[in-house]
């Protein structure tokens, strides 16, 4: 038994990630960054120089939370469909569209995926063509196209068809260098004919033909197939051979309709010499043959997000400082991930704020140090119970830490036992590397304004992060090298995800 995943399973994936970001009842998405503390073989593994390949399993997904910084939302307008960026160059050859695409009908590339293959590109002014003939695999020679017209044209010895312009604001948010947004244009999709024949490939030329034009009826199930109320295609002979498609001399007379298949006879009797296929005229010699392309369902440029594999979303957003005074900038972050439906701490509610902090923070009271970001810190509350974790970022302004609690001995359980132990409680916090000590202030149980404007309520000197630890789902995971973090930086993060 043979089976296949085919493009449209993937095109119906992408369609049902992008509609849950605009649903009634969607999902929530989050970008949550994290991993402040360097990589290391004895903790994380791999190094800040070469980060570990993310793991696809359980533990992994504990652990980014652990690590976890602040998470921001990405909107429903900070999504795009996405296709592999092609840009056009002259004297480049391009693959073509053709219907029957496969292992052992390969494009000019020798790919067997119609869209794994470069049979579109963008031009320098962002507009997308598709490419409906190649002139038999040579090289595009001529003019960058510019043309906006409905109707394929041929330009450069390659007959094209306009798809699409990407935007200014587009080219802005989601322009990479490897990826390009793809959406339709309403004025080419309100102009696509289901089933017309748009393109033909002359797959012999022939030989001791009589010069001259002829015309020939489109057989098939199209409208009217076969007939002159059909699709027709014009045939030119010259130097005794077909002449090629990339001359402009030999194509598509009229486009028809409702084609799923079709076949041309060059026989006697099917070939005429006017448009209306009333006055017979045979083409003579021999070994001439034509075969037709078959469009995409409702027509060439009807829906260019499927026809030419959509299959990417895009999804952007940037991190603008300390956006809501969440986002810490005082250290660096070395992860990126996207989750799922997390909710606000200790409750089921999927979090729907635009933006949230993940570390836990304690207010001192008194005339602590300066502790530093990174540094182990430890705690002995009145119970002597011992805590251990990591600074993440110090305000000395309000005598805030911001802190985590990694599995690792020494970040976040104590190296000689291994156990894990939450701050909490009144005692002496100490800055390993800074010496810099400090007392929870136990008084402090209320809200205390940020610089930002935003606030942050202790209890018992303490706060937990915004959202619970562990909750939603992880769905994408990347380690990268250390990320600097400024007041006055924006990261501009984007992430594909291909279907």
């Amino acid at each position: 038994m043979t089976a296949i995943i085919t493009e449209k399973f993937r095109s119906h994936n992408a369609a049902q990630f992008f509609e849950s970001f605009t649903e009634a009842s969607g999902n929530a998405y989050y970008l949550m960054i994290g991993k402040p503390n360097p990589y290391t073989s004895a903790t994380s593994g791999g190094t800040d120089e070469s980060p570990p390949t993310p793991a696809d399993d359980i533990s992994s997904e504990f652990y980014i939370w652990d690590s976890a910084v602040a998470a921001k939302k990405i909107a429903s307008t900070n999504i795009t469909y996405a296709l592999p960026r092609r840009d056009w160059a002259n004297s480049t050859i391009y693959d073509m569209y053709e219907d029957n695409i496969s292992s052992s009908n390969t494009t000019t590339s020798g790919a067997t995926n119609i869209f794994d293959s470069t049979f579109f590109f963008k031009t320098s002014d962002n507009r997308v063509y598709k490419v409906l003939d190649n002139n038999s695999g040579a090289a595009y020679s001529g003019a960058e196209p510019s043309s906006e017209s409905t109707s394929s044209f041929v330009l450069g010895g390659y007959t094209l068809k306009y798809m699409y312009s990407i935007t200014a604001a587009e080219q802005a948010t989601y322009l990479t260098t490897d990826f390009m947004p793809v959406s339709t244009d309403t004025t080419v999709s309100a102009a696509a004919v289901n089933g017309a024949i748009e393109s033909i490939i002359v797959t012999n030329v022939g030989s001791g033909l009589t010069n001259g034009t002829y015309y020939a009826a489109v057989y098939g199930d199209g409208t009217s197939a076969g007939t002159a109320s059909g699709a027709i295609i014009k045939i030119t002979v010259a130097s005794n051979v077909i002449s090629a498609v990339s001359t402009g001399n030999t194509g598509i007379q009229q486009a028809g309709a409702a084609y799923t298949f079709g076949t041309v006879n060059l026989g006697s009797g099917f070939t005429f010499s006017d448009i209306t296929l009333e006055t017979a005229a045979a083409i003579g010699g021999s070994g001439s043959a034509i075969s037709v392309v078959i469009s995409p369902k409702s027509g060439h440029g009807s829906d260019a997000v499927s026809e030419l594999g959509g299959h990417y979303i895009m999804l952007h957003t940037s991190l603008e400082g300390s956006d809501n005074d969440d986002f810490l900038t005082g250290n660096d972050f070395r992860n990126i991930n996207l989750v799922v439906d997390p909710t606000t701490f200790g409750t089921s509610t999927v979090g729907s704020a635009s933006t949230y902090r993940t570390t836990y923070a304690m207010k001192f009271s008194g005339s602590p140090g300066t502790f530093t970001s990174d540094e182990v810190i430890t705690h002995t509350n009145s119970d002597s119970v011992v805590a251990t974790g990591t600074v993440v970022e110090y305000d000395s302004t309000l005598q805030i830490l911001y802190y985590q609690q990694e599995r690792f001995g020494g970040y976040g359980t104590l190296s000689a036992t291994g156990a894990y132990n939450a701050f909490s409680g009144t005692g002496t916090v100490t800055g390993a590397s800074s010496s810099a000590t400090g007392t929870p202030d136990s008084s402090a149980d209320s809200a205390v304004s940020l610089a930002g404007g935003n606030t942050i309520t202790f209890v018992d000197g303490f706060a937990n992060p915004e959202l619970q630890p562990d909750s939603g789902n992880i769905i994408y995971r990347e380690n990268r090298k250390p990320i600097s973090r400024a007041t006055d930086q924006t990261e501009d993060i984007k992430i594909i995800v291909e279907f």
